[in-house]
């Protein structure tokens, strides 16, 4: 009689992917167990964090990953306009994400045509929202210049879409960047579930629109709380709400998309001067280990404007005047190929992976502009500009809601009206002692003239006094005395301008000015140095300054996995 030798194997395996699916079993179940409490968190039977899990930060539209870290800011090259407005020290910038090129002419557009659609111009109560996003076309126009084909062409004919646009005061530059905020996330939502398809080019309107922050805070509140619009995740209910043990009915819970749910993305705003300054300069294309060999004088590598590579030896790397009456060059080859501005990507990106971070148009950045970089007090993330605020709260103890019919118009110094919120955003107000008692961090809304500007920074300031601590200094004591032009509307809508022709003023510098970094299409090459700075008034433009956006990195510092260089 045989014995079958294969039987004892066969059970032998059995029992191990028994026990082995056993043990995957009990991993998978200590896995989903808090760390803190042991409680299973993501349970559907009331677990805290519903679907909790890890997710990476998707990169928005337009975007790249600029990997953050320390660097030199400042000029180490000759500083020829004697301003020492920027001395060399070291800084260190946290990841962030930032637009590949400048906002283009068609990006800019794509804008226009929202308002246009949503708030018609046509209409007494819009018209303002259109004309105050609208660029500046005069700003070509030269007294002794023929420059009227770029007035009537450079912003809407197809010839220009891929060129930078320009004409966009700070204001509106800010105001774009909040917009496509809200255009990225309805995208995103409807992409995931959680807004109905093509609602917000078909459903939207005046009246029924959506707000990145007032869907986090309300999301009933977004598209007017148009449920047939407003949909609820997979994690709710079809048949909706259920009744308990004793009939009430409970409200469901994390049925809308919240920043817990990892898919919002952070808000797209102008870049700081320290992370426009960084992700210009690219140092980490001169790397060794972990120094750097030497200070960038131009975002690219060497001490020339002209590439030295074989393919295109001799080709200008940069958009910029090359001398006086020389915008381009003489024609032909070895030119810059513009004698304005030029189409984005026509010169070869940085290390990061960015493009006309020299040349092309300068850009505004979201600082204001002091003389002195107060690097005492700060080296990371360094920023002047806080303003900080929070939602307000009205009457009824909720968050209001701006509408149409309480929209408010600020007009600037030049005349121009802009919307201080557009419809179905959250009103907002200064933080008060509720957020800063006690605080060491900061203690007022307004940050601006902190340590520079404010009254303990002027020179009429008395330490020790009796009044050193009560109020701002006088217009007398203050630090930058500016000119300050009014504009003044009356109840029936005349515009009064009031020009500030004092011969007292002593500074252009004020809270309403801010810096634009990089050189353009009218500047010499000494100006494509990341480390120049400049300023200019944030509600006027130029035909030579536009922007790019940025976002902030939320999570882990890289996107890749780093190894040791051999």
């Amino acid at each position: 009689m045989k014995v079958n030798k294969t039987i004892p194997l066969k059970i032998m395996l059995s029992l191990a992917l028994i026990l082995g699916l056993a043990s995957c079993s009990k991993k998978s179940k200590s896995e989903s167990a808090s760390r803190g409490t042991g409680w299973n968190v993501s349970s559907s039977k009331g677990g805290f964090t519903k679907g909790a899990g890890h997710k990476t930060q998707e990169t928005g539209p337009g975007l790249v990953f600029v990997e953050g870290g320390t660097f030199t800011r400042g000029l180490v090259q000759d500083d020829v306009m004697h301003d020492w407005n920027n001395v060399p020290n070291q800084q260190h910038v946290m990841s962030f994400y930032m637009d590949e090129t400048e906002v283009t002419n068609l990006m800019y557009l794509e804008y226009l045509e929202w308002l246009k659609k949503v708030y018609p111009p046509t209409e007494e109560n819009y018209k303002n929202i259109y004309e105050g996003a609208s660029p500046d076309t005069l700003v070509w126009r030269n007294r002794l210049g023929y420059n009227e084909t770029m007035t009537n062409n450079y912003l809407r004919h197809p010839a220009y879409a891929n060129y930078p646009v320009v004409g966009v005061n700070w204001v509106q530059a800010v105001e774009f960047s909040k917009w496509r905020t809200d255009r990225v996330n309805e995208a995103v939502l409807e992409k995931n579930g959680y807004l109905k398809k093509n609602a917000k080019t078909l459903d939207v309107s005046a009246e029924s629109n959506f707000n990145s922050e007032t869907y986090l805070a309300a999301p009933t509140m977004t598209y007017g709380g148009n449920e047939e619009i407003l949909l609820k995740g997979k994690g709710a209910s079809k048949k909706g709400p259920k009744p308990d043990k004793n009939g009430n009915m409970v409200e469901e819970k994390n049925v809308y998309a919240q920043r817990s749910s990892g898919i919002l993305l952070p808000e797209y705003r102008l870049p700081t001067e320290s992370e426009w300054e960084y992700a210009a300069a690219a140092d980490v294309g001169q790397r060794e280990y972990n120094i750097y060999k030497g200070q960038k004088k131009y975002p690219w590598s060497g001490s020339y404007t002209r590439s030295g590579k074989r393919s295109n030896k001799g080709f200008q790397l940069a958009n910029f005047k090359q001398g006086n009456g020389d915008y381009g060059g003489i024609a032909g080859w070895s030119d810059d190929g513009a004698d304005i501005t030029n189409a984005v990507k026509s010169y070869p990106a940085n290390d990061f992976g960015l493009y006309d971070m020299a040349g092309n148009v300068a850009e505004w950045v979201a600082d204001v502009y002091r003389p002195i970089v107060d690097v005492e007090t700060n080296d990371f993330n360094y920023f002047r500009g806080n303003v900080y605020t929070k939602n307000k709260i009205g009457k009824d103890g909720k968050i209001e809601i701006i509408t149409n019919k309480n929209v408010v118009f600020d007009t600037l110094s030049n005349g121009k009206l802009v919307p201080r919120y557009l419809a179905g955003e959250i009103a907002q107000v200064p933080v008060d002692e509720n957020e800063t008692y006690l605080r060491q961090n900061f203690s007022t809304s307004d940050n601006i003239n902190y340590r520079d500007g404010d009254k303990q920074s002027s020179k009429y300031y008395k330490f020790g006094g009796a009044d050193a601590d009560k109020g701002k200094a006088s217009d007398k004591e203050i630090m930058y005395n500016a000119p300050k032009h009014n504009v003044k509307i009356d109840s029936l809508g005349n515009m009064e301008r009031k020009y500030d022709k004092s011969s007292k003023r002593t500074t252009l510098i004020n809270d309403a000015v801010r810096v634009y970094k990089g050189g353009s299409w009218r500047d010499r090459a000494y100006w494509l140095d990341p480390a120049q700075r400049r300023f200019f008034p944030q509600d006027m433009a130029t035909d030579y300054i536009g922007f790019r956006c940025a976002m902030s990195r939320v999570g882990s510092k890289s996107n890749t996995k780093k190894s040791p260089r051999n």
